[in-house]
């Protein structure tokens, strides 16, 4: 009697540690799935400032020659296919992500060619609201390539755990998806670099 006590004891007592080693692994995926729901909300939130301060852009150019250019046409095109594409930070797919990365991008092309073309336009050059826009444009750009690296960092290190053995028994028990990244646009490396910096003087 007393052996199979024992016994009992011992097999209780294992299942106990195995139930809190678990636990502990389950809390900490779903500590790393939140920093990158967090990091995506933080991608979104610059996302979203950028498009606000296109929509005064867009504003502050009526009225002038240049907001009847194939330049502003293809901003407001891109800024429209932009805000359409949304995506669920707790079932982001690769395909969705594409696809947001890809208007987003349009939107970021479509001003580069706006801001570089304003060179043509001295009345805009010296128009304080516009280059103040402009210059905070350009910040906005910089706080997107921010936020974009600190959400694959946070995306790599919760795909690295729930990718470890045994962390991917327990992922696939509980449903832990890989998320995707930000890649690097088709030609980004041979993308021409807009200096905002030369439309200022």
């Amino acid at each position: 009697m007393k052996k199979n006590t024992l016994i009992w004891v011992v097999v209780i007592a294992a299942i106990a540690l195995i139930a809190v080693w678990m636990v502990g692994r389950y809390n900490v995926m779903v500590t790393e799935e939140e920093n990158v729901e967090t990091a995506w909300g933080q991608v979104e939130n610059q996302y979203q400032r950028r498009t606000d301060l296109v929509n005064q852009l867009v504003g502050a150019t009526e009225g002038m020659a240049i907001y009847e250019t194939q330049y502003m046409t293809d901003v407001i095109s891109a800024r429209a296919k932009a805000t359409q594409i949304t995506v669920d930070p707790s079932n982001i797919t690769p395909e969705q992500l594409q696809q947001f990365q890809a208007a987003q991008g349009e939107l970021s092309q479509a001003l580069g060619r706006l801001l570089v073309s304003v060179e043509q336009y001295p009345e805009l050059k010296g128009d304080q609201h516009f280059m103040k826009l402009m210059t905070e444009i350009e910040g906005s750009e910089n706080r997107l390539a921010v936020a974009r690296n600190t959400f694959n960092e946070q995306a790599r290190v919760y795909n690295t755990y729930i990718r470890k053995f045994p962390n991917n028994i327990i992922a696939g028990m509980f449903g832990f998806d890989k998320r995707p990244y930000f890649e690097a646009e088709e030609g980004a490396k041979k993308a021409p670099t807009v200096d905002f910096k030369s439309l200022k003087h």
